[in-house]
């Protein structure tokens, strides 16, 4: 067949073919095109100082930086703030002082329900050889003690869903930066060719508060947002061949596009981005193979599933996406994180029984994840990463409910070359502020790169006429809290 590249509009038939061929290219990947341009002119040196996925490490290295254990974040991120003082925190004076009122100021978010002190109904008690006091309320998290670094005095400067969100994703509480895992994509790469760099496990109950821009790559190229993973029979939009459409006729669809696409690149040469563009449809071919073997649990055991909870009504669907985040770091995925529907840990009435039912659902997984990397070799190099974007207030909201809190909450990480069976920092005795060895959202970010081997200040991209970062060491200065690492 001859094609007179001069009458035939090449945009025009991916657009009128987006059924079949321009749906291969997953929307997370189509702007590769744009790091086509960028691979051109780092060849060239005229890109040295913001190279891309794969050599931006090289750069971001600090001299003398030991060879980093982690390659991989799992992100089990708690949407809504989970109560610090009845999970990870335990306060006896707040116990003692149940019902009195609190002796300090407090910033609340919603001051005309403020009340008293409120103690937990949850009891506390010591775990493995380290001693880790957890609550009741997390059994499981309980049982991993010795496992993880747990972090009793994170602190941020917002009580609002919307900016405690945005800070924690992405180092500010503004829109259109890239979130933490469009950093390490840019910064690293996937390790593998058929499947993105950075995965989000969604809720099939819907989008949490704030949407997809909790995954957005924002200033850095598209191609590094993350790529949703949906629950039900379609999880990735776009990668299987349309019904109707068979090997055959596929091929040469591909094959057409192909010589489109190298009559196109012989026309116009200096088009750098047809390349990256030409890279995406090879990929998004390549996932259509990989996408459902990484999705089939038929390998797994038994005794795996259980683990997992998948036996379980009230844990078989979280743990199925704690179950597959394993699966896809297995097969080189840089980072995955797991969200919530809305704000589950959003508890300003019924504290109790809300944080029982959500804990309920996600303790098992979550601690299921760290023992099933542990036993198969991947927790070295992988880091569990566990935590909202606030927590909440120690005095009662109306009879039984807890507001919002930004001076003081609690994180846990897990692996990656984290210090097991270890607490860092504390609160004051009513579980409000954080007093002790203080660790911010910057200083958190820091350190978690670090882990990865990536230096914070030198891991940078142009924005707005000077270099930014995921810490913004203009503003931050944050330095890693090395004390976090073993």
């Amino acid at each position: 067949m001859n094609v007179d590249p001069s009458a035939f509009n090449r945009r025009a038939f991916l657009n009128r073919s987006a059924g079949c061929v321009g749906g291969l290219a997953l929307a997370s990947l189509l702007a590769r095109e744009q790091a086509g341009s960028a691979r051109a002119a780092h060849a060239s040196g005229s890109a040295a100082r913001h190279p891309l996925p794969g050599d931006a490490a090289r750069v971001a290295i600090a001299p003398g930086q030991p060879e980093p254990k982690a390659k991989a974040v799992i992100c089990l991120f708690q949407f809504g703030g989970p109560s610090q003082m009845d999970l990870f925190d335990p306060k006896p004076e707040l116990t003692r002082l149940n019902g009195q009122p609190h002796p300090g100021k407090l910033d609340v978010h919603f001051v005309s329900q403020a009340g008293n002190l409120l103690a937990s109904p949850f009891k506390f008690s010591p775990n493995g050889h380290s001693g880790i006091e957890l609550s009741e309320a997390i059994p499981y998290t309980a049982g991993i003690a010795d496992e993880i670094t747990l972090i009793r005095s994170m602190h941020t400067f917002t009580v609002d869903h919307e900016a405690g969100l945005r800070l924690i994703h992405n180092g500010k509480n503004q829109l259109g930066r890239p979130s933490c895992g469009a950093w390490l994509s840019y910064a690293l790469g996937a390790e593998t060719e058929n499947l993105p760099a950075y995965v989000v496990l969604a809720d099939p109950g819907g989008l949490p508060i704030d949407g997809v821009r909790n995954w957005s790559s924002g200033f850095l190229p598209a191609e590094h947002q993350g790529t949703p993973f949906r629950a039900g029979p379609s999880p990735v939009l776009n990668v299987r061949t349309p019904e109707g459409v068979g090997q055959a006729a596929r091929r040469g669809q591909l094959e057409f596009l192909d010589r489109l696409n190298g009559l196109h690149r012989e026309r116009y040469p200096e088009n750098t981005e047809l390349s990256a563009r030409i890279a995406n449809f090879e990929m998004a071919a390549r996932m259509q193979t990989a996408v459902p073997e990484v999705l089939d649990f038929a390998d797994e055991s038994e005794e795996t599933r259980k683990l997992y909870g998948l036996d379980r009504p009230e844990t078989e669907e979280y743990g199925r996406r704690c179950l597959l985040a394993r699966r896809l770091v297995e097969r080189g995925v840089r980072y995955v994180e797991i969200i919530l529907s809305g704000q589950p840990w959003d508890t300003h009435k019924n504290n109790a029984r809300q944080l029982q039912n959500v804990a309920g659902g996600i303790d098992q997984p979550s601690a299921a994840l760290v023992r099933d990397l542990k036993r198969r070799g991947l927790l070295d190099s992988t880091v569990v990463w566990w935590t909202g974007e606030f927590g909440r207030l120690p005095i009662s909201q109306g009879p039984d409910g807890r507001d919002h809190n930004g001076q003081g909450f609690s994180c846990w990480l897990a692996g990656g070359g984290f210090r097991p069976g270890y607490v860092h920092g504390a609160t004051d005795e009513f579980g409000y502020k954080a007093v002790d060895d203080v660790v911010s959202v910057h200083d958190l970010h820091a350190t978690l790169l670090y882990s990865l081997g990536l230096d914070h200040q030198r891991l940078t991209y142009p924005n707005d006429g000077r270099d930014d970062s995921l810490t913004d060491v203009v503003v931050s200065g944050a330095k890693p809290e090395l004390r976090l690492l073993g």
